[in-house]
């Protein structure tokens, strides 16, 4: 039986879709699951719940808790990862507060924009230090990562280690689902095609029966029922004839179009909930006690049901060889032409005991691979300075940003640059010197190191 390892299981309520999942499967239920965190706290209620979870499912797994990485590391076959470093204080709250005071409002802040940004700098070196640890105690494990910014992180990893490793989130399927009710049809007919990168991938092909569900689609806008927290992807359905995977309070900060203190009217018209990440975690701590007690009350059975995120999935298909798809986030190697070689795109990929497989798409639309590669530039940034530590890369990854360059000037960029970086102190690795007489000429992207084979 495999052993698993959930790094960072004190997100007790993700690590409770996972583990609920994981169990389900016959042929994972005797596996061995190894709980790390940093927070003994958390991670005691979410080995209370693994192992309710496995009572109410009739099922035997070995349930091992620890704060030491190392240790749920080794020998791991599968390590699923979900760490937020520096938690919602102090990093996000610096994300968030530094850039307002500069002007600069974002919604999510944890994929593009300067919050990005800031989230890859600081939680890059810890994968790297985690991908150290399992080349040394289970070279041989997949990397399944869950953890935000998506492409940066999987970006540098790839990169970086030697690692298997395959991007997770589950905006690709959620979105379906979100569609199959706006159009009101069951989500189980529906077939759709999607690829694209993390967060602005795009449904190429929806259809229901072989029949083009679009013309549907765009009926919604015609006869005025688009809700109103969608507005920003159906506007650009509208202008690009393509639906993007990733909800409109995220979308609305990868691109110039709907954030603009000159136009504030635009925030009401598209319904923009500016600062909703910080306020998503406000009520989430605020209910967390609550939550806690429940989880960990009595012994009664656990209700659970299997949820939409593939990690299981892609487990199960590997141990048994019974082929899946998902849709996973991997490196550009001959999978989307119109892309930069090497950068982080999300693709349907088959699962079996050959392992994760992803799927050549060729050519985008010209208009979808325009606005991609300017979220890729970015990226691209942010992982030269991730890896190299020169912090005119962080300069220059912030001047690119859509939504930043829309408004603030060069120095004003600069200057939010460096606030941010005193701001998060120690919650990331010194920058190199970055003196002129010191800057080097960009050397192109860091080789790629051959991946260990499964």
């Amino acid at each position: 039986m495999p052993k698993i390892a959930l790094i960072g299981a004190g997100s007790t309520v993700f690590a409770i879709n996972l583990l609920g999942d994981i169990l389900s499967y016959p042929e994972l239920a005797t596996s061995t699951i190894a709980l790390m965190d940093i927070d003994p706290e958390r991670l005691r209620t979410s080995e209370v719940v693994a192992r309710r979870i496995a009572r109410t499912l009739g099922v035997a797994p070995t349930i091992e808790a620890t704060t030491d990485r190392r240790r749920a590391l080794d020998g791991a076959d599968y390590c699923i990862n979900m760490i937020q470093v520096g938690g919602y204080q102090p990093a996000t709250v610096v994300d968030f507060e530094v850039p307002a005071r500069h002007g600069l409002r974002q919604t999510i802040g944890d994929t593009l924009g300067v919050g990005g940004l800031m989230r890859a700098l600081r939680t890059i070196p810890v994968l790297l230090e985690m991908g150290r640890d399992m080349e040394e105690l289970c070279p041989h494990v997949l990397f399944i990562n869950y953890v935000n910014p998506m492409a940066m992180n999987t970006w540098a990893f790839t990169l970086a280690t030697r690692i298997r490793t395959v991007g997770l989130c589950h905006s690709v399927q959620g979105t379906a689902e979100e569609l199959a009710r706006d159009l009101d049809v069951p989500f189980e007919e529906l077939s759709y095609l999607a690829a694209g990168i993390n967060h602005m991938a795009f449904y190429l092909r929806l259809e229901r029966h072989g029949q083009d569900l679009y013309p549907a689609l765009r009926r919604v806008i015609d006869e005025d029922r688009v809700p109103p927290w969608n507005r920003v992807r159906y506007e650009m359905l509208r202008r690009t004839g393509y639906f993007v995977t990733e909800s409109s309070e995220h979308f609305a900060e990868y691109v110039p179009y709907f954030i603009r203190r000159s136009r504030p009217e635009l925030i009401e018209r598209f319904n923009i909930p500016l600062d909703e990440y910080p306020r998503r975690c406000e009520q989430q701590i605020m209910l967390w006690e609550h939550i806690r007690e429940e989880l960990e009350a009595g012994d009664e059975p656990f209700e659970t049901k299997r949820s939409n995120e593939y990690g299981a999935r892609i487990i199960h298909s590997m141990e048994t060889g019974e082929p899946c798809v998902v849709y996973g986030n991997m490196p550009n190697y001959g999978l989307i032409d119109n892309l930069p070689a090497g950068c982080c795109v999300e693709v349907p990929c088959l699962v079996n005991r050959n392992g994760v497989q992803p799927v050549r798409i060729g050519a985008l639309p010209p208009v979808l691979a325009g606005l991609m590669r300017t979220n890729i530039s970015v990226q691209e940034l942010a992982v030269q300075a991730a890896l190299t530590r020169r912090r005119e890369y962080v300069y220059q990854a912030a001047m690119l940003d859509p939504h930043t360059a829309a408004e603030l000037t060069l120095d004003e960029i600069w200057a939010l640059v460096d606030d941010l970086i005193a701001a998060h102190g120690s919650w990331m690795p010194p920058f190199v010197d970055d003196s002129p007489a010191l800057r080097p000429q960009w050397l192109g992207p860091v080789p790629s190191r051959p991946q260990v084979d499964a």
